[in-house]
């Protein structure tokens, strides 16, 4: 595991805090790690559905090749 040291905003730390108060993560750290693996998870779903939203090409390759052109 690699350690990160980076600055944040004070309205950032004031909720980092508060998810800390209320539960949310066991420390700062755990609420960031938290934070990012929802990020995470957020950006592959939205990488699924744009690869959902592109076109399925179908049919003879050279046919296809030649729209490319």
């Amino acid at each position: 595991m690699t350690t990160l040291s980076i600055p944040v905003s004070g309205e950032l730390e004031k909720f980092i805090n508060k998810m800390v108060k209320e539960g949310r993560g066991s420390n700062k750290a755990d609420v960031v790690r938290r934070a990012l693996n929802a990020y995470s998870e957020n950006e592959a779903v939205e990488a699924v559905l744009r690869a959902q939203a592109e076109p399925n090409l179908k049919g003879d390759l050279r046919i296809l090749m030649k729209k490319f052109k």
